[in-house]
């Protein structure tokens, strides 16, 4: 099936992106809605219905891709367990979703649409191994290797996210206690700072001492999960996205000083580790590749 056009979906736990795109990646249109709360997966898949027949009234788009925060199963049609969102298990969403909007439909990993959204048009482009922490409400990611979407034997890779950290450190949904995500997310930056992280970042940039040294704190803290990712994979770049990335100039200098201290050179041979070219738009964007690539 050829489509023209493709619809890219980015679900996540207080917004829901979406574009719609033409077959070479030029956005045409875009729309962001409030996820419902709870959001629960009937009131997610009413909300996804309203907003796509809104974003295109005329179906020029006839496949659709989502990306959630999860793991989906290996046709990428169930979203198995989503972690941060309400009932969210074994839920057929692509099944839901077909016979009401009358187009078909494919599922990822959120923070693999990421990764195959920067990799298409952003800061990946012409990299071959690739690893990708999207920070934000919750930390998830995604593996590149060899120019391939590392998903595992059974879809379920990768979780960057949920590594572990401190086994004695804060309970996770995932049931990992003290996993990356627990001291990474905007909940452990609000730990470190009771406020707005745009808050944060702002006076940070005006020189404020105390702003800077959290964030400083909270990039050697993600520096110290990194340091296992890379030893692990080896890459050659590092891409940080999500919400919390758009303060990357005030903690990337410390998180590449723990790298760096943690990490044998001939691991980290040639290693970059910069902010995602593409900013919140990335999911929806690999979202909409990866529905080209897999439905038509």
């Amino acid at each position: 099936m050829y489509s023209s056009e493709v619809i890219g979906v980015d679900l996540g736990g207080t917004a829901i992106k979406l574009g719609r795109f033409s077959a070479d990646g030029f956005l045409l249109q875009k729309q962001q809605i409030q996820t419902p709360q709870p959001a629960t997966p009937g009131a997610v898949c009413i909300a996804l219905v309203e907003a796509i027949e809104a974003l295109d009234p005329d179906h020029r788009a006839l496949v659709v891709g989502i990306g959630l925060p999860g793991p989906m199963d290996v046709r990428a049609r169930v979203a198995r367990v989503c972690i941060n969102l309400p009932g969210w298990e074994e839920v057929p969403l692509a099944d839901w979703l077909e016979p009401r909007l009358q187009r078909r439909v494919t599922l990822a990993n959120d923070g693999n649409c990421a990764l195959v959204g920067e990799a298409w048009k952003g800061a990946a482009q012409g990299y071959s191994d690739v690893v990708m922490l999207t920070l934000g409400t919750g930390v998830g990611g995604g593996v590149m290797l060899s120019g391939r979407l590392f998903t595992g034997h059974n879809g379920a890779a990768a979780e960057p996210g949920l590594i572990g950290l401190d086994p004695n450190g804060p309970s996770c949904n995932s049931g990992n206690g003290g996993s990356l995500e627990q001291f990474a997310n905007i909940s452990a930056l609000r730990r470190l700072w009771d406020g707005d992280p745009a808050e944060l970042a702002a006076l940070a940039g005006n020189g404020d001492a105390d702003a800077q040294a959290v964030w400083s704190c909270y990039g050697t803290t993600l520096g110290v999960g990194i340091s296992s990712l890379v030893y692990m994979f080896t890459p050659e770049l590092v891409l940080l996205g999500g919400g919390i990335s758009g303060a990357a100039s005030h903690f990337l200098p410390s998180l590449r000083k723990e790298i760096q201290q943690r990490v044998q050179a001939v691991s980290r041979e040639g290693l970059r580790i910069e902010a995602c070219a593409l900013g919140n738009g990335a999911g929806r964007l690999g979202a909409a590749r990866l529905a080209i690539e897999r439905l038509t």
